[in-house]
């Protein structure tokens, strides 16, 4: 394990936002933190970063304690692409580029090296010289993740990192972040957007209350949770003739919804029985369990604040 976070204790003025969480990060992974507002994840992720102290437990980075003495040594393995935009407007982006490089322990021609790597890599050489606010959005949040991984960190940690841009930035920036992972970085995803941790990553923890209520691969989350079954639903031509042929599915004017355990063995049957009740399938859908339906199960769907 290159991140572990283990028994993670913390309360604010006697209200507890951690209550024992335990997750790892395995070297060259691609994990997805997820939960409700008020879970607990982002104090988590707090705690890794070292913007908070635990009231109890641990927080081991490639086998450093980040709650004791040479923490911030230990942290120069880590980097951190907060949600806010973390870069100065009125710089230009080589000299954010310098500034974070420096910050992070880069000088002299590794620092100038890696910033002329990361004005190609962002797609930001042609405006190095341009002030950051004069920036679309997209632009800034690729900077922005430039700055936080400048010094090569074996872990990174990443906030929302695509929230507010375009959905070409937003596919720039997923394509960015699987090359560091191809590199050998280790990647720590917060984000609300399930669809997209869904799509990306290889493993996923949800917390919640504080604690690690569920971890594993999509695959596995489904399969202990809500099951593989899928979700059909059928558009017809009109209302059928005969709705008692079907029987023992939802049938609400010219739509039906089944759910099938086995889609290649039932659909037919589904299928069949709308053509004796008179009308014609016009449209189809079949869809499978996702990320999404997995979180509302776990975590149930009333909003929190």
């Amino acid at each position: 394990m290159v991140l572990r976070v283990s028994d993670a204790h913390k309360s604010y003025g006697g209200t507890p936002a951690l209550q024992g969480a335990s997750w790892s990060v395995q070297r060259g992974e691609w994990l997805a933190l997820l939960g409700p507002n008020g879970a607990g994840k982002t104090t988590s992720v707090r705690a890794v970063a070292g913007r908070v102290r635990l009231d109890r437990g641990s927080v081991e980075l490639l086998g450093r304690d980040l709650q004791g003495p040479g923490a911030a040594d230990a942290r120069r393995k880590l980097g951190v692409v907060p949600q806010n935009l973390a870069v100065y407007p009125d710089l230009t982006a080589r000299e954010n580029l310098l500034a974070f490089g420096q910050h992070n322990g880069l000088t002299g021609r590794p620092l100038h090296t890696r910033v002329d790597w990361a004005l190609e890599w962002t797609g930001l050489a042609d405006r190095a010289g341009e002030l950051v606010q004069g920036y679309s959005g997209g632009m800034q949040r690729r900077l922005n993740l430039a700055c936080g991984v400048l010094h090569e960190p074996e872990v990174i940690l990443l906030d929302e990192p695509t929230v507010g841009v375009d959905p070409q930035s937003r596919e720039r920036i997923w394509e960015m972040l699987a090359g560091l992972q191809r590199d050998g970085a280790s990647l720590v995803l917060t984000t609300h957007q399930l669809d997209e941790a869904q799509s990306v990553c290889d493993r996923i923890v949800i917390i919640d209350h504080g604690r690690d209520i569920a971890s594993g691969t999509l695959a596995e989350l489904i399969r202990d949770t809500v099951g593989p079954a899928r979700t059909v639903r059928l558009t017809l031509d009109r209302p059928p003739d005969d709705p008692d042929r079907l029987a023992g599915v939802t049938c609400e004017g010219r739509t039906v919804h089944s759910t099938l355990d086995n889609v290649a063995d039932e659909l037919q049957d589904l299928l069949a029985r709308v053509a004796a009740s008179g009308a014609t399938v016009a449209d189809l859908h079949v869809e499978a369990p996702t990320l999404h339906a997995v979180f509302l199960h776990l975590t149930g769907r009333e909003l929190r604040e």
